[in-house]
């Protein structure tokens, strides 16, 4: 059983900044890739941020204020989060793609955090 646990949300004035972290714990030989998604209420879930072992890729909206990066615990995945915007406010999960277990490779998400940014 894969599990994806996220922390770091909150309520933050616009300018500020927040670091969200995910860990995913289970039986994992492999992950393809680590991500954050947003979704916003009314809209579609949309990727903000992605990286692999080699690369990592931004939506145009958070280039150059937010940054995703590998901790150095196994399988966890942070995204700081700078200059926040009103517009950013949205719940914030974690993906972790094609997770390769014994039995399957799939992607898992995260239950998702808040995150709200004040004007």
């Amino acid at each position: 059983q894969v599990q994806l646990v996220e922390s770091g949300g909150g309520l933050v004035q616009a300018g500020g900044s927040l670091r969200l972290s995910c860990a995913a714990s289970g039986t994992i030989y492999s992950i393809n890739a680590m991500g954050w998604y947003r979704q916003a209420p009314g809209k579609q879930r949309d990727l903000v941020a992605r990286i692999t072992s080699g690369s990592t890729n931004y939506a145009d909206s958070v280039k150059g204020r937010f940054t995703i990066s590998r901790g150095n615990a196994k399988n966890t995945v942070y995204l700081q989060m700078n200059s926040l915007k009103a517009e950013d406010t949205a719940v914030y999960y974690c993906a972790a793609l094609g997770v390769l277990t014994l039995h399957t490779r799939q992607d898992y998400w995260g239950q998702g955090t808040q995150v709200t940014v004040s004007s």
